[in-house]
């Protein structure tokens, strides 16, 4: 059982002035010889030692017993010891340390050597243990927000007024840490982590933020709040160092600024996001313009390129058309000159052939004048010319003439010639 016996005896010699419990004495065989603990010098009343769990007779007219529970002092904690009985002890802290006194183990005061995590039968009425934590500590300055330890029950949000006139709140987180050494001194200076929080940390981070408000406007403390966070951290860790207290970190929480503030900055953030959504769609329409040009003049690159063989195609074709037409006016010229000189050579031959037959034909004439008369001649090939044309030579009526026969035939021809009307004259 988890438990100590805490004794007052009934007999015995009185307490010395100022003390509240009896001294320790042996030989009383933990209070079951009751003339045994009277002759060692025993006092009567609260006695120092206390009784560990057992089976003990003891004379309930002499003594009685007060079960308490032993003291625990749990993991990533110390026990500070505050002791009200034993010798005056001497300070151990020097003349640094202005701030209370620590005395060694067994006497009266605040023990320079804590406990370390366990269970001790410590008699509660002689001996007072203040947990330090030796962990890290997260104290809350928010409405309805309390760690386990309790430490910040009774811690709300701040209160602030801003250079420009407005009110508004702001939740603070402070983590602090205190070294095991140093847990007496703290100890020894404010008697519990809760007067540490309620004397020093309250007020120190209070007024803090309350001073860094009024030196600026809600919307600038808003912006900069990383900043004033960074400044807040510096600035406390400093102060608490006095009270050898280490300030782990300082935190700020929601900041909750005027409504018709709120409303502003909100109207404007709304604003401002319709214009980032604008430009991001306005990109991605001209990111999409591009993406459907260049899809159409990939689409089109084939035409592109059957367009641009086409007109090779054709150039080359014309330039073959052009060496056609050109080898087929070289060979018309070729042919021409050849037709000509063809022309020129039949047309030189048939001029000599007509010269040589009509001189030939002349020559006929003249030999035919000369074995007649020219005039015997022109009627033998008038006649022959008349017999060939089927022109008749015997006229309707005979016209008379002179009588020569030599002219009859023509006569005969010209007489038809004047009946028919070839001879008379055109009007």
């Amino acid at each position: 059982m988890n438990a100590v016996g805490v004794v007052t005896t009934k007999d015995g010699k009185p307490l010395n002035t100022g003390e509240i419990a009896g001294a320790e004495v042996s030989g009383h065989n933990s209070f079951q010889d009751a003339q045994a603990f009277v002759d060692s010098g025993g006092n009567k009343g609260l006695q120092e030692q206390v009784m560990l769990a057992g089976r003990y007779f003891i004379n309930p007219m002499f003594a009685t017993m007060e079960i308490k529970p032993m003291t625990a002092v749990p993991i990533a904690n110390v026990g500070v010891v505050i002791s009200y009985v034993g010798q005056p002890g001497k300070d151990v802290t020097g003349d640094a340390f202005k701030h209370g006194n620590l005395v060694g183990k067994g006497e009266k005061g605040v023990w320079n050597e804590p406990l370390d995590p366990g269970m001790y039968p410590i008699n509660p009425y002689i001996l007072k243990v203040e947990l330090v934590p030796t962990a890290n500590v997260v104290l809350n300055w928010a409405d309805s927000k309390t760690e386990a330890h309790n430490l910040d029950k009774d811690l709300s949000t701040i209160a602030v007024r801003s250079l420009d006139g407005f009110k508004f709140n702001l939740d603070v987180s402070q983590i602090i840490h205190i070294p095991r050494a140093d847990a007496p001194k703290v100890i020894a200076r404010f008697g519990s982590m809760l007067n540490l929080v309620t004397q020093v940390l309250e007020p120190t981070i209070g007024n803090y933020f309350r001073n860094a408000a009024q030196n600026s406007d809600v919307i600038d403390f808003l912006k900069n709040r990383q900043q004033r966070q960074g400044e807040a951290r510096k600035s406390i860790s400093d102060a608490l160092q006095e009270y050898n207290v280490g300030a782990v970190d300082t935190l700020i929480g929601d900041i909750t600024p005027p409504d018709e503030l709120m409303k502003t900055l909100t109207d404007r953030k709304i604003a401002d996001q319709r214009k980032v959504t604008f430009d991001s769609q306005r990109l991605a329409e001209d990111s999409r313009q591009e993406l459907e040009k260049s899809k159409a003049m990939a689409d089109t690159q084939a035409s592109v390129v059957t367009a641009e063989r086409s007109v090779s195609i054709a150039g080359y074709a014309a330039d073959a058309t052009i060496k056609q037409a050109e080898g087929q006016a070289k060979a018309k010229t070729v042919n021409a000159d050849a037709d000509a000189t063809v022309t020129r050579v039949t047309g030189d031959a048939d001029a000599g052939k007509t010269l040589a037959v009509g001189t030939a034909e002349a020559d006929v004439i003249k030999l035919k004048i000369a074995s007649m008369t020219s005039d015997n001649y022109a009627v033998i090939e008038t006649a022959k010319a008349l017999s060939t044309s089927g022109f008749k030579l015997v006229p309707d009526i005979v016209a008379g003439g002179d009588g020569g026969g030599s002219n009859s035939l023509m006569n005969v021809f010209l007489a038809r010639l004047i009946k028919d009307g070839t001879a008379a004259p055109k009007p």
